[in-house]
């Protein structure tokens, strides 16, 4: 059986260990489709994960995060590291599909045996991810990449989930955002280690520059704290990428030195087991659905007998 439909978990993890770019999409895969190999997936990767940097690229739609994702490959390839990316593209509310198009934008790199880019669609999840991203980055760090790139679906001011799953977060935003309340209301700005106003050579960048700094100015910080860093960039061509890498670095010794990597890295995984525990729970509810318990205690509810939280009480004891 080839590695395409593989389901043989110690001989795909191998494989992906030994950059099989094959086994690498296989196990990607299976963890996307939710198949009943996951845990045994997650068991095998696990003594091989938690070395790479999770760097993650958001914004909104029209800003360049795919320029600036295909430049910031490019820079890391030059210093020797093995890449991988998790292009996260938006899935129609209607038919469920979607174009997968990011990497059509990194053709510069569709031959490298060094980069492993996958295009993932949303699903419908929130928060400008895929409910699988987190387990693809564990397969892409156990495949080697170092670092792991994640660029989001770009939905905007409330496009945070990223924040919780990488290292370091970059926001990238372009003239023409706004003005400086817009800046400072905008949620996801304040998710950013770095910002990158990209599009540099645009009117009006000067001006987003400033808003910047000054929304930053306003913060408030512990002593030690990151304070985020801005820099210009013209990703179309490549200019500023350069300072974008050394912000990346610098932060990334920061989070090390300081013992806040440490503690990135256990809210992410708090959130993972909290997010793989809701996902148990919410299936034995279906389950409960399908057998009429929950519809049971909503009629009790609608018709009075009880209240919401007494019948809440009652679910939570039979999926007990």
């Amino acid at each position: 059986m080839t590695l395409r439909r593989s389901r043989d978990v110690p001989t795909l993890v191998a494989a992906a260990r030994d950059g099989d770019p094959r086994a690498v999409a296989r196990l990607i895969s299976l963890v996307e489709d939710g198949d009943e190999a996951l845990p045994r997936i997650a068991a095998a990767l696990a003594p091989h994960t938690g070395a790479a940097a999770v760097v993650g690229l958001t914004g909104a739609p029209g800003v360049g995060k795919s320029t600036t994702t295909n430049e910031l490959v490019t820079a890391f390839r030059k210093a020797g590291r093995r890449v991988g990316v998790l292009a996260v593209d938006p899935s129609s509310p209607f038919t469920g599909g979607a174009i997968l198009g990011d990497r059509v934008r990194m053709q510069d790199h569709a031959t490298d045996p060094g980069v492993y880019i996958r295009s993932m669609s949303s699903r419908g999840h929130l928060g400008g991810l895929s409910a699988a991203t987190p387990q693809a980055a564990r397969v892409l760090a156990a495949a080697g990449c170092d670092p792991v790139v994640i660029e989001t679906v770009g939905v905007g001011q409330a496009e945070v989930e990223i924040a919780g799953l990488a290292d370091t977060t970059v926001v990238l935003l372009a003239p023409g955002m706004g003005d400086a309340i817009q800046a400072a209301k905008a949620g996801v700005l304040e998710i950013a280690d770095i910002f990158v106003v990209n599009k540099a050579d645009r009117d009006g960048a000067d001006a987003t520059y400033r808003d910047i700094q000054g929304m930053i100015g306003l913060g408030t910080r512990a002593p030690g704290d990151w304070r985020p860093r801005v820099v210009r960039c013209v990703a179309a061509r490549g200019e500023g990428i350069a300072d974008l890498v050394a912000a990346i670095d610098e932060h990334r010794a920061h989070l090390a030195a300081s013992g806040a990597l440490t503690l990135r890295r256990i809210r992410r995984a708090e959130a993972e087991i909290e997010a793989i525990a809701l996902g148990v729970l919410r299936a034995r509810m279906q389950d409960l659905h399908s057998g009429d318990s929950l519809t049971t205690l909503a009629r009790e509810v609608a018709e009075g007998r009880t209240d919401p939280y007494a019948a809440a009480d009652t679910l939570l004891a039979q999926l007990s």
